[in-house]
Formats: structure tokens, sequence, C-alpha cells
């Protein structure tokens, strides 16, 4: 198995309990060089599923492929991509199952921007899951002043249109979780009656 994290996440307790399997398309949005939830979720979703590696480092993408390779991981797809910059991330709109973003907001200066690009790219009924940070000092992580109070995050997504369905999955003592749903049915959607011409 390819999956060299830094031990401080269960990536495939994780997935499990969101429920992915064979056949599942998942997007990781900053998935980092080691590919910590990448090749889990390639095992888990099997060959018929896809897992979209997204990262702005072509230097991570060039080891999540390398390794993708040399574990015989055909359905993990690298994607160079700045998310940043909603809509230019060349991943199916409405294609996920799953989007990941694992350790990535602490480092965003536009976190809306990723909860909009994970909007596009997740299927209606489909599931995002945010990994971040304590915001209190732990001993591994970034200076707590980076760190984003998970409300902050819940209440950014839910602005987004995102459904908040838990906060409390277990991540250790290091990160917390937030797993949001995006609407089958958006409230704000209405519709427009034509009126034709009568003859």
């Amino acid at each position: 198995m390819a999956c060299t994290g830094i031990g401080l996440l269960d990536p495939f307790a994780l997935l499990e309990r969101l429920g992915v399997v064979q056949g599942y398309t998942i997007a990781d949005l900053g998935c980092g060089a080691l590919g910590h939830f990448v090749f889990p979720a390639a095992e888990l979703v099997g060959a018929n599923g896809r897992v979209y590696a997204v990262d702005v480092q072509k230097s991570a993408l060039q080891r999540i492929e390398s390794e993708g390779r040399r574990e015989q991981y055909w359905n993990i797809q690298p994607i160079w991509s700045d998310v940043e910059h909603p809509r230019q991330t060349p991943v199916p709109t409405a294609g996920m199952d799953l989007t990941l973003i694992v350790n990535a907001l602490y480092l965003s200066s536009k976190p809306d921007a990723w909860a909009e690009e994970a909007w596009r790219m997740t299927k209606p009924g489909g599931r995002v899951l945010i990994i971040d940070w304590h915001p209190t000092a732990t001993p591994l992580g970034p200076a707590v002043a980076m760190r984003r109070e998970p409300d902050a995050v819940g209440e950014l997504f839910a602005r987004a249109g995102w459904t908040v369905e838990a906060d409390k999955l277990e991540t250790g003592d290091h990160h917390y979780a937030i797993v949001c749903r995006k609407p089958d049915v958006f409230p704000e959607t209405q519709v427009e009656f034509i009126s034709h011409p009568v003859d």
C-alpha cells in the first residue's frame, strides 16, 4: 500500500465511515505530495472508481503520479490547479460523490473559493469532508494564528449552500472534521413560467 502519511489521521477509517465504496468518484483538493488520503481512497473506490488528486504544487503531483504507477493505482488522476480560482480546476462539474479538503484551509487566504469550487464539482446529494488543525496549540501543526475555528469553517460552507451534517468525526488530538452535504434540491431554485403568444 502506498499510503505514507504523518500518522495523525486514519484515512481508511474516515473514508469508510463516510460510506466510500467501489465505484465512487472522489476529488482531493490540496492533496499534498504524500497522498495521505489519495491512495486509501484509490484502494477503496477500486478499478471502477476514480480519484482526482488536485494540487498547486507540480512536484507534489509528480510524486503522486510516480507512487501511483509503482503501486499500480491506475484510477488516480493528478490535476494541477489553484483551487482559489474557481471553475479553473479540470474536474467534472457535479461529478464527485465526495470532495476532500484536508489540512489545506489553514493555508488559504480565500477559503470561500474552496467552498465554491467544492460545490461546483460535487454531485447533488454528495458530500465534502473538511479536516483541519485544532484552533488551539498542538505539539504538531502550524502556528495558532494560522488556524481556523471549526464553527467559522462550518458557517463559511453553510453560506456557500452546504448543509453541515457532522462536526464530531474522530480525527485524533490534532484535527477536527466537518462533513457537509450538497442538497439534492436547492431552496433558492425557482420555476420560471414562460408565456407564449396566443394565435
